[in-house]
């Protein structure tokens, strides 16, 4: 009797995002929509904010993704605050953190526990405009004020440092002399949009 063989498929496990939000939550939004189309292939796990009644925890609530408030600010020691960060993602079963518009520093041991696993999209090219004060609508202020011609989008890696991660993307646009600091954010939010999640599908591909 001839043998038939048996054909095996390998199963895909899909890898585990967590982002981390402080305000509206549009690039977490794009996150959701790339994994919804099928473009980004992953499971958003849990949603982790410093701050309540904004609207990422509503994207977060009308997807049915977990979430979680803790504010640095009501923790009596950073050890605490940061051991229960990390028992959190633990319970998040994380495999790589997103930074969507958070505005507090991650501690230092979250760092290095997910040495390499921490990314962060900034709205200017990078080295440019980074750093310690450097967020929202002050980055495309200080690009105004300089007069650049182009500005855009960076996602990096995240280390020790405020935006001084190895730089993996980034998207550029045009600076026009009649730009608001409103007009240029919404451009440059509009490439963030597509870089995100393009950026995290293939930085996933390096996760064991």
């Amino acid at each position: 009797m001839p043998r038939t063989s048996a054909t095996h498929t390998q199963s895909y496990k899909l890898k585990n995002i967590v982002v981390f939000a402080s305000g509206s939550g549009s690039n977490f939004q794009s996150i959701i929509d790339a994994i919804s189309t099928g473009s980004l292939q992953a499971s958003i796990t849990g949603l982790i904010t410093d701050r309540d009644q904004i609207k990422s925890i509503e994207r977060a609530q009308f997807h049915n993704i977990p979430y979680t408030i803790l504010s640095p600010a009501s923790f009596v020691h950073q050890s605490v605050f940061e051991s229960t960060l990390l028992n959190q993602l633990e319970i998040y079963n994380t495999d790589l953190i997103v930074l969507a518009g958070y505005l507090k520093k991650i501690p230092g041991k979250v760092i290095r526990t997910y040495r390499d696993r921490i990314l962060n999209i900034h709205p200017s090219l990078l080295p440019k405009y980074g750093g310690k004060g450097f967020y929202g609508i002050k980055v495309h202020e200080a690009v105004l004020l300089n007069e650049e011609i182009e500005s855009g989008c960076t996602v990096h890696v995240v280390n020790e440092v405020y935006d001084d991660g190895p730089v993996l993307a980034q998207s550029k646009v045009p600076v026009y002399k009649t730009d608001t600091a409103s007009d240029l954010a919404s451009r440059v939010l509009i490439e963030e949009h597509k870089l995100y999640p393009k950026v995290i599908s293939e930085y996933l591909k390096r996760i064991p």
